[in-house]
């Protein structure tokens, strides 16, 4: 029986007047990921140690929707596996629902499965990966993994259009790194998490990247069908 830990976040983005807060609650499931704690705006946590499940960092300053998730990600630029400069933010993130991890090419233990395990979500995704869906795979090891390394490893997993392999800049992989909660001083150390946002609505959740996949795509469902309450 599989175990898979699903984290709501970001629903403080939902409020205007509530600063973009990225409040938590961790839900560690038996099963089926279908049953998850939620926070409200500006909900509480509950008593979970602050590093259950990775902890994303808590943005400050900004305030309403898009403009504070801008605010918070910024537009730090990276190179995908194609050599192209993206803005993180405006390029990636705004606007879709995204399915992000963090990895190394080179690594013989727990990164090559994870993204089968993304492959498997892409299949499941179909033609929405690319149109409504972006998968973002950040290298935790930016100056061995180019831009053509990436690629032949894309390559490798037959990814299809919308999913990103991303390196660049060491410092400004790292910066992007922190604001996901993805930060490891050893790449060795990198978390076996995925996160899956909906930019537009504010849902963000985490899921155990060695899942079954079949279980990877009911919480990437859940994100897509999410809504906003109705006059927002």
């Amino acid at each position: 029986m599989s175990r898979i830990a699903v984290v709501d976040v970001m629903r403080a983005l939902r409020d205007r007047c509530v600063p973009w807060a990225m409040a938590m609650t961790v839900a560690l499931c038996t099963g089926s990921p279908a049953t998850v704690a939620k926070t409200g705006v500006g909900g509480t946590t509950e008593d979970i140690p602050a590093d259950a499940g990775g902890t994303v960092p808590q943005p400050g300053g900004a305030t309403g929707g898009q403009a504070a998730a801008h605010s918070y990600f910024t537009d730090v630029v990276l190179l995908n596996q194609n050599g192209e400069k993206v803005r993180f933010y405006s390029d990636l993130l705004q606007g879709k629902v995204v399915i992000i991890n963090s990895f190394f090419a080179t690594c013989r233990e727990t990164c090559l499965p994870m993204n089968r395990n993304l492959a498997k979500v892409q299949q499941a995704l179909g033609d929405r990966v690319g149109k409504d869906v972006r998968i973002i795979s950040i290298s935790v090891d930016p100056t061995v993994d180019t831009a053509a390394n990436l690629k032949a490893y894309a390559k490798r997993l037959q990814a299809g259009p919308g999913w990103y392999f991303l390196t660049g800049d060491k410092q400004n992989v790292d910066f992007a790194l922190k604001k996901l909660g993805q930060l490891v001083n050893d790449k060795r150390d990198h978390l076996n998490l995925v996160i899956v946002g909906n930019e537009r609505t504010g849902l963000w959740k985490k899921a155990f990247g060695l899942a079954r996949s079949d279980e990877l795509v009911k919480v990437v469902e859940s994100v897509l069908n999410d809504q906003l309450p109705s006059g927002k």
